[in-house]
Order: structure tokens, then C-alpha cells, then sequence
């Protein structure tokens, strides 16, 4: 009663735990596609700012949290994560938040820095001799999984969650193409996988194994791609840098080496755009069907590409007058890495 009295009379904001404000942001953030990854990271935090009231969280308050969560080799994308949701609930609490006397919950939000992320782990386009190498070892519906990804440019999820309900018959083009619903893609935009030959090889070689979903193991869907098997096979042949979104990073980087444009990778790879992506006319599709056909390894349009992979060695050497630094002969200083063959120069 105190509070509402010194509210109405004076202006004075109610004090509010953040374990309040995180109980209102998730109960009207239900409909959230990554909800649960939100709730799952408001776990770990409350415990140390739950009981904090939000007009006292600042990164001083923030740091013990941080401090356990390196201590126990979280990545710094996770703790930034975690950073950035305590962020956008103080922002609504100081810009969205209004309780009944037309006062914000925060008078002004404190500003919550992200941690510099240093050991972001860079994309990783396979070469062909490092694909062959990597699927060679993989058990046969994860190698399936691989090659399906690496000619359509899908996610771990949407692979693992591909259903035969989504496939569309495209009479017209001798063809079918798969229509991923919103839910299951990462950007909530419905998604046109088109299928180039060895994709249809793939699909049609997983056909009439389970009622319902394309990919499967002993019959019974798969979660997820990165298993103990993924990293097992890796590991044998030496990528153990390799995740398995690297696949999609890998068709990618081979699209736009063929020449394909940046408006059909985008359509090829799912990527948002101002485009209605799933409604195309024949040609259209014919475009995208040819576009995806040129990453495969016996395309005669397949491309070539140079990779610089590992630092130039021994370049120090230096010319009689002193003056400049010249590559002493024989010396290895790049790989060029054409789809198939690797040329030591």
C-alpha cells in the first residue's frame, strides 16, 4: 500500500527483481521461436541476478556471472547470448513496461556490453578431396545427410526435420522440390529447397524408408547431425575444425565461385530477402534448378577456386642490397585448390 501511495503521490517506481521482469518477458514471448533457448539461458542467470532489483543490474552487478561462466569454458557467443537477453528485458522494462499510474517499470536502461568475441570460429568451405575424405568416413545416413546438404544448402534442423508431406511435384520441369514450412526454418520464412541431381539421387535412395520423414536411422528420425559419429569421422581425417554448418557455408561459397547471383544464392540458401521465395514461375525455377546443378563435382561448369589456407613460409629472406623481400625458389606458397585436384606451386 506504501508503494501504491508513494507511486500515485510522488511518482516513485515500485522496486521490481529481474526475475520479475524475465517471468513477464517470457509469459508474453510464448509465440517466440527461440523462447525456449531464452528460458533455458534465464536459468542460469537468475540465480545470481534473480533477487537483484532491475534499477540496480549493471555490468558490475553482471560480472561474477561472467566470471564462472569463462571459468567453466562457456564460448563467448554463449555468455553474450545471456548478456543480450538481460539487455533487451531491462530496455523493455525502461521503454514497453507501464504499470497503472502510466510509470515505465526503469526510469532509464543501464548499458549492457558484449563481451569481445575473439575465439568466433570462422566458416570453413570444404575443398572436394576434403569432402571426399570427410563423407568417406561417415556412417551412410549421416554421409546421405552430408551430401544433401552440401547440394542444397540446408540447416542441421531442416535436414533432420525434412518431411515427405513437404515435397512438391514439379511435372512441368520432370522435377520436385521440397517446401519447408516457417516453423522449421531458422528466419520463420517458409523455404524452397531445390533439388539438383545428386540431391534428387539422395532423396531418391531415402524413399519409402519412413512414413514420414526423409532421413532416418534404424527407423526412427534423426535429431540432429552433430553426433559422436560426425566428430569420431572428423577427427580420422584431420577437419576436426568442421562443423556441420559448414556444409551449407560450402555450397554457398561453390555457388557464388560458379557465378551464380547474389539474388538466386540467397534463394538457394533460405536467406531472408524482400522476394516471395516460394512462389516462382517455370522459368524461374528452371534458373535456380540450373544454378544449383553447377556445384556438382562432374559439372563441366563446376568451379575452380584459390584458397589461401596457412601462412606463406619463410619470406624473410631478403635481397643482396637489403632493400626488399624476395620468395626464395621452390618454396610453397599457396595451394590452388581446383574442385578435385590440389597443385603445389
Amino acid at each position: 500500500m506504501e508503494q501504491v501511495r508513494q507511486s500515485q503521490v510522488y511518482g516513485v517506481r515500485p522496486s521490481r527483481t529481474f526475475e520479475e521482469a524475465a517471468a513477464k518477458f517470457v509469459l508474453e514471448n510464448q509465440q517466440k521461436r527461440s523462447i525456449e533457448d531464452d528460458v533455458s539461458r534465464l536459468r542460469g542467470l537468475i540465480p545470481w541476478i534473480g533477487s537483484t532489483p532491475i534499477d540496480r543490474i549493471h555490468m558490475g552487478g553482471l560480472q561474477p556471472w561472467i566470471s564462472r561462466r569463462l571459468a567453466d569454458g562457456s564460448a563467448i557467443g554463449t555468455i553474450n547470448h545471456g548478456l543480450q537477453i538481460v539487455r533487451h528485458i531491462l530496455n523493455m522494462a525502461a521503454g514497453e513496461r507501464v504499470d497503472e499510474q502510466g510509470l515505465t517499470w526503469l526510469l532509464v536502461a543501464p548499458k549492457i556490453k558484449l563481451l569481445p568475441n575473439t575465439d568466433k570460429r570462422k566458416p570453413y568451405p570444404l575443398s572436394w578431396a576434403e569432402q571426399a575424405r570427410l563423407f568417406g568416413e561417415l556412417p551412410k545416413h549421416l554421409a546421405d545427410m552430408a551430401l544433401f546438404a552440401v547440394n542444397t544448402g540446408c540447416r542441421d534442423a531442416e535436414i533432420c526435420g525434412l518431411r515427405w508431406e513437404w515435397e512438391v511435384n514439379v511435372s512441368e520441369l520432370n522435377t520436385s522440390v521440397f517446401i519447408v514450412p516457417g516453423s522449421t526454418v531458422k528466419n520463420g520464412d517458409e523455404r524452397l529447397v531445390v533439388l539438383n541431381e545428386v540431391a534428387r539421387e539422395v532423396v531418391a535412395k531415402r524413399r519409402d524408408r519412413h512414413p514420414t520423414h526423409v532421413f532416418e536411422f534404424e527407423g526412427r528420425p534423426i535429431g540432429r547431425m552433430l553426433s559422436s559419429a560426425w566428430r569420431k569421422a572428423r577427427k580420422r581425417v584431420g577437419l576436426e575444425r568442421v562443423r556441420v554448418h559448414d556444409l551449407k557455408h560450402t555450397f554457398g561459397r561453390r555457388l557464388r565461385a560458379a557465378g551464380v547471383s547474389f539474388e538466386d544464392r540467397q534463394d538457394l540458401l533460405g536467406h531472408r530477402s524482400a522476394r516471395v521465395t516460394t512462389h516462382y514461375s517455370a522459368p524461374e525455377l528452371t534458373r535456380l534448378i540450373e544454378a544449383a546443378e553447377r556445384v556438382i563435382a562432374q559439372s563441366p561448369k563446376h568451379p575452380e577456386i584459390l584458397v589461401l589456407r596457412g601462412m606463406i613460409q619463410d619470406w624473410s629472406r631478403k635481397t643482396p642490397a637489403g632493400q626488399g623481400v624476395t620468395p626464395p625458389p621452390q618454396t610453397q606458397v599457396t595451394d590452388k585448390i581446383g574442385w578435385g585436384t590440389r597443385i603445389r606451386t
